[in-house]
């Protein structure tokens, strides 16, 4: 538990520095609470289980996005369409930034993610009562695009591109906390991805 808080408190450290130089780079004004927000998304993502839904056998799945925004308009509370909104958001905004590349190659691009994420913020803003989440929300509705932005500069400044996929990546990260093999924390440590 001690070496997974440590990688995350790395990660957050890394990320910012990345996060607040896109930012800067790219002359985006927005809210403190707001980057700070992309910069933990971007942490949360380090581990792939993140990116997946578990299915009614408790194993991960992959899916479609468009799925889970349907499974958030149908969701019986607020709190929890809030919950899944937000997540799709994030998950739209992840994917849309960090892996714009193998996007524009994919039937389902970048636009696609732009368009969904965007509501699906707006959404969880309207879900919440909390006026710091409705601005938090808003904002990252209003400005999709540039965070996607700050997200694929970030991804550039990283050596993640150069893996050769999202997958890969994901596999070297499972490959090291499940033996800590030296060899994949070396590939991670190029990937931009601090291990102990």
């Amino acid at each position: 538990m001690s070496g997974e808080l440590q990688i995350e408190a790395s990660a957050e450290s890394y990320f910012y520095e990345l996060v607040h130089g896109a930012v800067k780079n790219q002359n985006i004004s927005i809210q403190a609470e707001t980057e700070f927000y992309v910069v933990k998304l971007l942490s949360r993502f380090i581990f792939s289980e993140s990116l997946y839904s578990k299915n009614s056998s408790g194993n991960l799945q992959d899916q479609p996005i468009a799925l889970l925004f349907k499974e958030a308009l149908e969701a019986e509370s607020a709190p929890a369409q809030k919950a899944l909104f937000q997540n799709v958001g994030d998950i739209s905004l992840y994917k849309a930034g960090f892996f714009q590349e193998s996007l524009n190659r994919a039937k389902i691009d970048v636009d696609y993610y732009i368009g969904l994420g965007g509501a699906a913020y707006l959404n969880a803003s309207k879900m919440t009562d909390e006026k710091h989440f409705q601005n938090l929300f808003t904002e990252l509705s209003d400005k999709f695009d540039r965070f996607v932005n700050i997200l694929f500069e970030v991804s550039e400044n990283t050596s993640i591109s150069s893996t050769k996929t999202e997958t890969d990546l994901f596999r070297m990260y499972d490959l090291w906390s499940k033996t800590g093999s030296e060899r994949a924390a070396r590939v991670l440590k190029k990937s931009g991805i601090k291990v102990k």
